[in-house]
């Protein structure tokens, strides 16, 4: 494939660009539909005349049908996209970024999609899609599905398929809640993974970053302390990376704390720890639910992020040894090889 592939960009760079355009119109569609030929320009960069072309181009392959509502794929559409996303990934080289991190962080598995999502708000809902596949290639029956909070996990939460029929899975919130919006907290992402995938779940009605004389009193409920000690029995984690500066300032840190964390190196933060590049813990807060040492006996410890600003956060993250799993976009992949390179040394992943 990627022999093919270099002959084209020599002899016929334009056919790259191409069905990279129409790959690109499709992917939108799928989590748009319907959407309307001027949203599709606006949202693409595109001239509408070209968008025009292009769609009347994909109709007539059979690959998308519209109406008054908009345009749509077909179920040989569907079946195209996935094909295209393999030759995509070929295309741009992602298979040896893949690769690369893999080999440098030591871990299971990187999964690389297309795109910034710093640039592409599309881009998140391709790495939810992702996580989303990965997430189900190795639940069983039987397993405690333990979620974080966070925009880019909740498009994992969209991106499970729908079942049909009751599954014997637990689903539950990795930690309390960020103060974030109500919909990206972790017990709404967690009840709505179980929804789709028909499953029970238990929710933990605490907030986050509470001082540590309420943590001790609320860990003496019955109530809190069995549902924790079941978030602890979690056998697949998936989360998501912060920066260390928009966390602080989620949490309602002083501008003194947050100025402290920066200045200390902090950069990335993940289960309510603050990280520096190297992946040493700056900070702890005080929370309840799943904690970094407790990563070392979960079987699948998903982490999800992308952007290429969150290069940094992800590294630190990933660098602390508890990780088995990378799913992150074209733009953080590229961005954290530069890094590493830079550094002239890799973040051998020293856990499983």
């Amino acid at each position: 494939m990627t022999d093919i592939i270099t002959l084209q960009q020599k002899i016929a760079p334009e056919l790259i660009e191409l069905i990279e355009r129409r790959y690109t119109i499709l992917r939108h569609v799928s989590h748009s539909q319907p959407v309307g030929r001027r949203v599709l320009a606006n949202d693409l960069r595109l001239g509408e005349r070209m968008v025009r072309s292009e769609l009347d181009f994909l109709k007539r392959q059979g690959l998308l049908e519209g109406d008054l509502s908009g345009v749509k794929l077909t179920d040989n559409g569907e079946l195209l996209i996935h094909d295209l996303s393999d030759f995509i990934k070929d295309l741009r080289g992602l298979v040896n970024i893949e690769t690369s991190l893999r080999e440098s962080l030591g871990l299971k598995q990187v999964v690389v999609v297309p795109g910034d999502s710093d640039e592409d708000e599309l881009v998140k809902k391709e790495l939810g899609r992702a996580a989303a596949r990965h997430l189900l290639s190795v639940m069983e029956e039987g397993s405690i599905i333990a979620v974080t909070g966070g925009t880019t996990v909740g498009e994992v939460a969209n991106a499970v398929q729908v079942s049909y029929s009751p599954r014997d899975l637990l689903v539950v919130p990795a930690r309390g809640g960020l103060g974030e919006e109500v919909e990206i907290q972790a017990n709404s992402i967690a009840a709505k993974i179980a929804k789709r995938l028909k499953a029970s779940y238990r929710l933990l009605h605490v907030p986050d970053n509470i001082t540590e004389d309420a943590m001790n009193s609320l860990i003496k409920d019955p109530h809190i302390k069995e549902i924790i000690k079941t978030i602890k029995s979690a056998n697949i984690l998936v989360h998501g990376i912060g920066n260390a500066r928009e966390i602080s300032v989620s949490r309602d840190d002083s501008a003194e704390e947050t100025k402290w964390l920066l200045e200390s190196g902090a950069v990335g933060e993940a289960f309510g720890h603050y990280f520096a590049r190297n992946g040493t813990i700056i900070w702890t807060i005080h929370s309840l639910g799943i904690r970094i040492h407790d990563l070392k006996r979960i079987d699948h410890v998903i982490g999800v992020a992308g952007g290429s600003k969150k290069a940094a956060a992800i590294l630190a993250v990933f660098s602390s040894g508890s990780e088995t799993v990378l799913v992150t976009d074209e733009g953080a992949g590229r961005a954290m090889l530069e890094q590493l390179n830079g550094k002239g040394n890799s973040f051998k992943n020293k856990g499983k």
